[in-house]
């Protein structure tokens, strides 16, 4: 009797191993938000090639605006990145010319050279890759092990990177339909801002040029709520 409950357990433990194994491979395909997110963000890199570079200082890959006014930027080795994994880099001459004082921004962000940073470290673990190093399989990266980090805007019908303190970097889920609403998709990439930090720090909302103060609905703690942002957009397709 005791041979045939030993060779049960034995079976039955063989069945939870198989099992866990099953959901953790499975649990990427069952991520639906974060799939999409990566599909959709191919197809933005696929859209601005140019605009696609290996940023050294930050061991990093870099999106840039069509303007050249901003920058996206992730991590290609988060052991390796020098101030965050993450991170958008805009041209602070909006800003100051608006009231802004750099100096009174709080820690997360970086003024130097004209240029504000503002983004988060997500770890410091070496990242491994099991082809090329890409700018999408670093993206991979984020999506893989840092999910939380990844957002749907139901509003935009857009994905986005969560740069902490409200700050976002964001691209459509489809560039030419807003799932939504069903009308024209016409904020393919948006550069977002938290406006509080920005005024706290002497910027004048209103004299701010190039950028769009509005209100973006956002969800916090399961209630929907609209806050203020700064929004860059770009229509790019």
């Amino acid at each position: 009797m005791k041979r045939i409950f030993k060779r049960f357990l034995a079976a039955m433990s063989g069945f939870v191993v198989m099992i866990s194994l099953t959901a953790c491979s499975g649990w990427n395909e069952l991520d639906v938000v974060g799939q999409q997110s990566i599909k959709s963000f191919d197809e933005v890199l696929k859209t601005l090639p140019d605009q696609i570079t290996v940023d050294e200082t930050n061991a990093s890959w870099s999106l840039e605006a069509p303007d050249n006014s901003a920058r996206f930027i992730w991590s290609q080795d988060y052991s390796k990145s020098p101030l965050y994994d993450v991170m958008i880099e805009v041209d602070a001459t909006p800003f100051i010319n608006a009231g802004l004082d750099p100096d009174k921004l709080p820690n997360n962000y970086t003024y130097d050279n004209g240029m504000l940073k503002v983004g988060t470290k997500l770890g410091k673990e070496e990242l491994t890759y099991s082809a090329n190093t890409t700018p999408l399989t670093s993206y991979e990266q984020i999506v893989n092990h840092y999910r939380t980090s990844i957002n749907y805007h139901t509003a935009l019908d857009h994905f986005g990177v969560k740069l902490s303190d409200g700050n976002l970097f964001e691209w459509a889920k489809d560039m030419k339909t807003n799932g939504s609403t069903e009308e024209n998709q016409d904020k393919d990439i948006v550069f977002v801002l938290n406006s509080e930090p920005l005024i706290e720090a002497g910027t004048v909302p209103d004299k701010v040029e190039e950028w769009t103060y509005a209100q973006v609905e956002v969800m916090e703690n399961g209630k929907t709520l609209q806050v203020y942002k700064f929004l860059k957009p770009f229509d790019i397709k």
